[in-house]
């Protein structure tokens, strides 16, 4: 039996050394984490169990039958961070540079079965050169069975990348229909075709940074959520956003208790908003001065940032909140800023978390860039997600709230639970002055009576008592009371129940 157990430990340790010592070292001299080393950072110490440590691939071309280590370059198994349970693979590079082989595809489908019907997330910690060559049409086979369990787990259970060294070619498209992507800054890219492609094709020169590195990927496609240092702040974080995220579709999301009192009042918050109508203000002051404790996990903070998004606490309960940004193109909803909100909704509504928006909105981006990127379409992706969502939906309605932009930001005509406005709010079809302009086209030589016209229409129209007499508003707020009035709501919300007619699915336009 010692002769078995020393057999099995030398497995052991051949399965942990990966590509070697050599490997290692050269993978520790690029500032980058081994496999291993990274479930170690993620997971609760002592919390992780491997599986399928002794798997080998099949291949026997190209000299292959003679190279094999066990593992097969991806480290899988199950673990806890915070005493909840998680599912991970771990692609190790120091093993043929983490390419994908039939057998190392098996692997993580394994793990994501198993996740399914214990409903737990998947999380990947992507370091991959891309399919392995020598084994052919059988590597792009594990990426596609790989991509089905993606489809699959979509608004089942949470699934999050993160992308700690190279992503291409089909590689990236696992990550892509995650919900979340996280890359580390100099370490990480994605791109569908290399620097060499792209040079061979269109003749542009471009770095794989430049192409599909963090940098990139957070700022300018909004492919990639957060860019970070290094690994171990990666990680870090990650465990972070893990607090705030159900196991399932059919779990409510972990309550954290929390000492700041739900009745808080914030008078400073009475002066948030200028005077002048055209001023800006950070709609961030508001959300960190709202939420519990002031903490705020922003997603996307570099991309679209018109509209921000992200994870808070309202009376240790996660919400999801949705903010026009006035620093930035005056908070109007653009293309990008569109996609990024509508795609933030959706991932609320699946995992049971209620939306929390703040309306500060002249309207949508005009211009023929915009029409001719689709701007209809891409707007009416945040209109779907929003009427689509069935979870608890509180609005606040700053200081602008301007035609179909209004309707867009979870009105109550989108079935939004609770609707608030403070009383400085403007809820029209557009703002004074171009509206005067319109209806008294025949004055606008006179600047005297269209300046009184303009009066005129500011005291009946410029204010949030008109969409009140509807009843399009539940009431009219005073703004340091918010987060007082916002923690009622959720806690009178909390039972609610509303389903959508049966169907496939929707046709969202995408």
């Amino acid at each position: 039996m010692q002769e078995i157990l020393e057999q099995l430990e030398k497995k052991r340790a051949a399965a942990r050394l990966g590509g070697g010592q050599k490997r290692i070292d050269a993978q520790h001299g690029k500032g980058k984490l081994t496999a291993r080393e990274r479930l170690d950072v993620l997971l609760d110490e002592g919390t992780f169990e491997e599986w399928d440590m002794f798997v080998e691939h099949r291949c026997s071309d190209f000299g292959m039958q003679d190279n094999k280590i066990p593992g097969d370059g991806v480290v899988t198994g199950y673990g806890m961070i915070n005493g909840r349970l998680v599912f991970v693979f771990s692609q190790d590079f120091t093993v043929f540079g983490g390419a994908l082989s039939e057998a190392h595809a098996e692997k993580i489908c394994k793990v994501m079965d198993q996740a399914m019907k214990v409903g737990a997330p998947v999380i990947g910690l992507n370091d991959s050169g891309g399919a392995r060559i020598q084994e052919g049409v059988a590597s792009l086979g594990g990426y596609a069975d790989v991509f089905q369990r993606n489809v699959m787990a979509s608004g089942v259970i949470p699934q999050i990348s993160m992308i700690m060294g190279p992503s291409a070619g089909g590689a990236v498209y696992s990550p892509a229909m995650t919900d979340f992507i996280f890359m580390v800054k100099d370490s990480s890219y994605m791109f569908v075709t290399g620097p060499e492609v792209v040079k061979t094709v269109t003749h542009e020169e471009v770095t794989a940074e430049e192409l599909g590195g963090a940098i990139s990927h957070t700022t300018k496609s909004g492919v990639a959520d957060l860019a970070f240092e290094n690994d171990v702040e990666a990680l870090i974080m990650l465990r972070r956003l893990y607090n705030y995220l159900p196991l399932n579709n059919r779990e409510k999301a972990p309550v954290r208790p929390s000492a700041d009192p739900a009745n808080r009042i914030d008078l400073s918050l009475d002066t948030l908003v200028p005077e002048n109508p055209n001023k800006p203000y950070d709609m961030k002051e508001l959300i960190v001065k709202t939420v519990d404790d002031g903490d705020f996990f922003e997603i996307q903070p570099e991309y679209a940032k018109n509209i921000i998004i992200g994870f808070a606490r309202m009376e240790g309960q996660t919400v999801g909140i949705v903010a026009n940004q006035p620093l930035v193109l005056a908070g109007c909803l653009d293309i990008k800023s569109s996609i990024k909100a509508a795609r933030f909704v959706r991932f609320c509504d699946a995992f049971n978390i209620p939306v929390i928006t703040f309306v500060d909105v002249p309207g949508f981006m005009p211009g023929t860039s915009q029409e001719y990127g689709g701007i209809i379409k891409h707007g009416a992706k945040l209109l779907y997600a929003y009427a689509e969502c069935t979870v608890p939906k509180i609005t606040v309605i700053t200081r602008k709230a301007y035609g179909g932009a209004y309707d867009v930001m979870s009105s109550k005509h989108l079935r939004g639970d609770v609707n608030f406005a403070w009383p400085n709010a403007e809820i029209a079809v557009m703002g004074a002055k171009g509206a005067v302009e319109i209806i008294f086209r025949e004055d606008r030589k006179d600047p005297a009576k269209l300046a009184a016209r303009e009066a005129e229409y500011k005291a009946r129209f410029a204010n949030p008592f008109v969409a009140g007499a509807r009843g399009f508003i539940d009431d009219v707020i005073l703004p340091q009371e918010t987060r007082k009035r916002i923690c009622r709501s959720l806690a009178m919300l909390r039972d609610k129940k509303i389903e959508n007619p049966w169907r496939k699915h929707g046709n969202i336009p995408l």
